[in-house]
């Protein structure tokens, strides 16, 4: 399986993580209001798998590269990542509005999730998977002990 893939850089797998973090990175500088997301974490180890899978995924998508690929297009696959990326925004705009219900936390959690994963099978980087799903899981278990029980 790795004969298929080589080492190199794929600039859109840095530019979909570089798009998903923009809210993080305005939400790091200008707090929301009833911003529950800045509470301490009743999950640190959970955190911290989910980190490193995290960073694991996003390496993977950027330095190793599937030979079978195809040209990036609009597949289907694309379209949902994007989809994806628009839900999470608008879950940023619920979340600034003062929404912080249990679907406005999932939909901070699970899009930019499926974004990742579809962007890594669109783009045959099967090896991203595995890390992408630990930190999907890892995301979600955070989201509902922390915000929604």
């Amino acid at each position: 399986m790795l004969k298929k893939y080589k080492f190199g850089f794929d600039i859109w797998g840095l530019i979909i993580f570089l798009i998903v973090m923009i809210p993080t990175f305005i939400w790091s500088a200008v707090p929301a209001p009833n911003d529950i997301l800045r509470e301490e974490s009743i999950t640190p180890i959970i955190d911290v798998i989910g980190s490193v899978c995290q960073v694991l995924f996003v390496a993977i998508l950027c330095v190793l590269i599937n030979r079978e690929r195809k040209k990036l297009r609009f597949s289907l696959l694309i379209i949902a990542a994007i989809i994806s990326i628009i839900i999470y925004f608008a879950g940023w705009i619920l979340y600034y509005c003062g929404n912080t219900s249990p679907l406005v936390i999932m939909a901070l959690i699970l899009p930019p999730c499926f974004a990742f994963l579809f962007f890594a099978l669109d783009r045959r980087n099967f090896l991203a998977v595995f890390p992408i799903v630990c930190f999907t899981v890892c995301h979600l278990v955070y989201g509902i002990v922390n915000f929604c029980l």
